[in-house]
């Protein structure tokens, strides 16, 4: 038997429908225009292990750059919040990396260093130029608040998907983030970024590692996948890094010496 119903109850069922569209929609930003870039302009080298960026690539396409960056401003906060939280962080890296190539197309080619756009009492992290969720945000904004200090995303590997735009920096990844791909994305990211000699090897019984695991510490002993310990970090991912059985025992042990090496700050420009 079909059911009738009367005006205000098909009015509730519409309004009813619309609100669950509305939630579906918002579990997921499109990133189509920044995937898109990021895939014309960044090239692997040292093996896919790293990337670097097509700088004046992407000058000729900044116009879709800040179409990109436009969109993410009008995002509201009620609709970030209606995100799962693997779309709101594919969002917030996305969002941090995309403003920091935009950074430097500002003066680009005239620099060295994303440093050179800071000054002797200044920073290009802390530079408030980020329009999203209403508000204005600095790199470090996204990074530490948003990001690290949300108690929302408890994942280290997020240190290996966001890109200062630096050759000791993890590589800017050729696709942009998305919530139903982040795990994978992050993990192979993570896999990468350490199995790249440049920036971790092993070397006459020690490791020497990237700064980033000095700086970041902290987040790599916070109970992530059980793990409480950068030794810990370390042994997980020891088949990245091509670690000896010698090696792993020493980081098990709390025997082996760890250096953390210097930072190049250097362009990831494409040669």
């Amino acid at each position: 038997m079909i059911k009738k119903f009367s005006a205000e109850g098909f009015l509730l069922l519409v309004i009813l429908i619309m609100g669950s569209l509305q939630n579906v929609v918002a579990q997921e930003f499109e990133h189509t225009l920044w995937d898109k870039l990021l895939t014309r302009h960044v090239v692997a080298v040292d093996g896919g292990s790293a990337t670097a960026v097509d700088y004046l690539g992407m000058l000729k396409d900044r116009a879709q750059l800040q179409n990109y960056l436009d969109k993410l401003s009008t995002l509201s906060q009620q609709d970030f919040d209606r995100m799962n939280a693997n779309s709101q962080l594919a969002l917030l890296i996305n969002a941090y990396n995309a403003a920091t190539v935009d950074l430097i197309l500002s003066i680009y080619p005239e620099l060295e260093s994303i440093r050179d756009l800071g000054g002797f009492f200044s920073s290009p992290w802390k530079k408030e130029f980020i329009s999203l969720l209403g508000e204005k945000y600095s790199l470090d904004d996204i990074e530490h608040k948003m990001i690290r200090g949300s108690g929302r995303y408890h994942d280290p590997r997020i240190h290996f998907a966001l890109n200062c735009a630096s050759i000791s920096c993890p590589p800017l990844r050729a696709q942009a983030y998305l919530g139903d791909q982040l795990d994978a994305q992050l993990e192979q990211q993570t896999r990468l970024f350490l199995s790249n000699s440049n920036h971790n090897r092993s070397a006459a019984g020690r490791l020497e590692i990237s700064s980033i695991f000095k700086w970041y510490r902290k987040d790599f002993e916070q109970g992530w996948k059980g793990i409480n310990s950068l030794n810990e970090f370390l042994v997980v991912y020891a088949d990245a890094m091509k670690l000896s059985p010698d090696l792993i025992q020493g980081l098990i042990n709390n025997t082996i010496e760890i250096d953390f090496m210097d930072y190049d700050w250097g362009l990831n420009a494409k040669n």
